[in-house]
């Protein structure tokens, strides 16, 4: 086993894992794939093929075989003259051969990951440092490599044996100036010190995170989430039970924040563990609102994938009135089933009765509301989705008019307005214009390739099918090839 954990190659690792001896028989790849979330056939491939690279992956598979931390591949710095070993550790590669370098992440910041109470160091690039502002804090720059981050300091903002006791704060609190940095590091030293403004400074980063995903996309924010996540299973266990309780409310908003982002880059599996992580931790902080509002998102994931019954029955037990939602979550579910009975074919005066109750439920909820969960569901945000309730229900050119007129607002996020323009390019297929579709793609195909955005282009796939029967059109031919590459 460690001589294939020495090869970075997960596959060979799996390999090891099925056939050793401790087991008193070679396990099958098919009973290996259930507990890995694969079928036969992918698991094949990867024992087979070249080394796998998706570092979220790579930790679900580690996760789901126990292995320790300090088994995986993430070396520590070699030892120099001008860099203590007590550094913060960089991605090594395992030989100093040229094809190592070349495959080797291009900056070197491993940051703790605590999951199932397990510690995984997460490698960090150096965009994701930049965009986060972990990068001011630890002296990198956006053009750092793993090569450059060994040959100079990468601590001189801070002490770095100050950094190594607050590793854990660095990695989940982007942007620490050093005057919060003492009182957050101490908590995480030591649960004594972790009290309400420590949990509170915690929300505010969840916060954060939730404004740049919209501008920086799912990749750039999920190492940060995963940070803070991680941070705060690792001290839950040890808090007062008072704090215990707030820590796991702000853990539970933060989670659901996690699986989204998960949903965003199409790992449906990962959004699902974070989805249930999110009810486990709101049931133990007694948060009923939040666990309807788990239940409203898993409903949206089956939409994702076409499960127009299990969305609708989702939807319907997140409405369950011991939830006690505040009316903006209840606006939000109510068109949710509007949309699970538009794609089961009820009648159209059926799935507008449920848009207007959600439009009334939505009109109620005063300006100055304090309730925070769902506040990103406006009159905007309403309007989109009865857009695509309305394409569901087979009335795409109304969904047209609807996109066009709050995509005109400009008042979307840059991901948000890559996303509904995709939408939009479906209804205007649907409607029976092939130009317009095709040209309304392409700009979304370019927003898509910034932030990165899966579920973006898996839409946009679609259009390229409903289009289909027009693909010798010029803008149609260059919709395809600005998707494609």
């Amino acid at each position: 086993m460690r001589e294939a954990l020495s090869s970075w190659h997960m596959g060979q690792v799996f390999y090891a894992y099925r056939t050793h001896p401790w087991h008193g028989r070679v396990l099958s790849q098919e009973a290996m794939a259930v507990w890995l979330g694969l079928n036969q056939a992918q698991l094949s491939r990867i024992e087979g093929g070249k080394p796998p690279q998706d570092l979220s992956k790579l930790m679900r598979w580690a996760h789901s075989l126990r292995i320790p931390a300090d088994l995986l591949w993430f070396k520590l710095p070699r030892p120099t003259q001008e860099v203590s070993t007590e550094t913060v550790p960089v991605v090594a590669p395992p030989e100093e051969t040229p094809s190592a370098r070349k495959e080797a992440p291009r900056v070197g910041v491993l940051l703790p990951v605590v999951i199932h109470g397990r510690t995984v160091l997460v490698p960090v690039n150096a965009e994701t440092l930049a965009a986060s502002g972990l990068g001011t804090l630890l002296g990198h720059s956006a053009d750092s490599t793993a090569t450059d981050a060994r040959e100079r300091d990468p601590m001189s903002p801070i002490n770095r044996r100050d950094f190594l006791r607050t590793g854990v704060a660095a990695a989940a609190l982007p942007g620490l100036g050093l005057d919060e940095l003492e009182p957050v590091a101490a908590a995480l030293d030591d649960a004594r010190y972790f009290d309400g403004p420590v949990v509170s400074y915690f929300r505010r980063q969840l916060e954060r995170a939730k404004r740049d995903d919209g501008a920086l996309g799912p990749r750039k924010t999920l190492p940060v989430m995963l940070g803070l996540m991680g941070a705060i299973e690792g001290r839950a266990r040890d808090v007062a039970p008072r704090v215990r309780r707030e820590l796991l409310a702000v853990g539970a908003e933060g989670a659901e924040f996690a699986g989204w982002l998960y949903r965003d880059i199409q790992q449906p599996q990962a959004a699902v563990f974070w989805y249930d992580r999110a009810m486990e931790w709101a049931q133990e902080a007694n948060d009923a609102a939040m666990q309807g509002y788990v239940l409203l998102k898993k409903s949206q994931m089956a939409y994702d994938e076409r499960d127009a019954l299990r969305m609708l029955t989702l939807a319907q037990a997140a409405g369950n009135a011991r939830w006690q939602l505040p009316a903006r979550v209840r606006a939000e579910v109510t068109q949710q089933e509007a949309l699970g009975r538009a794609m089961l074919g009820d009648p159209l005066d059926v799935v507008r009765g449920k848009l207007d109750t959600a439009q009334d439920l939505l009109d109620s909820v005063p300006e100055d509301d304090p309730n925070n969960l769902g506040a990103y569901f406006t009159g905007y945000t309403r309007l989109l989705r009865d857009a695509i309730t309305y394409t569901e229900a087979g009335k795409p050119s109304l969904a047209v008019d609807l996109f066009s007129d709050v995509l005109s607002t400009g008042r979307l996020s840059h991901r948000d307005t890559g996303f509904f323009n995709a939408r939009r390019a479906a209804a205007l297929a649907l409607s029976g214009e092939p130009d317009e579709a095709a040209n309304v793609g392409k700009a979304s195909a370019q927003v898509a390739r910034e932030v990165k955005s899966e579920r973006t282009v898996r839409v946009l796939g679609e259009v390229l099918l409903t289009l289909d029967r027009w693909r010798g059109r010029p803008a149609v031919r260059e919709f395809r090839e600005s998707l494609i590459a």
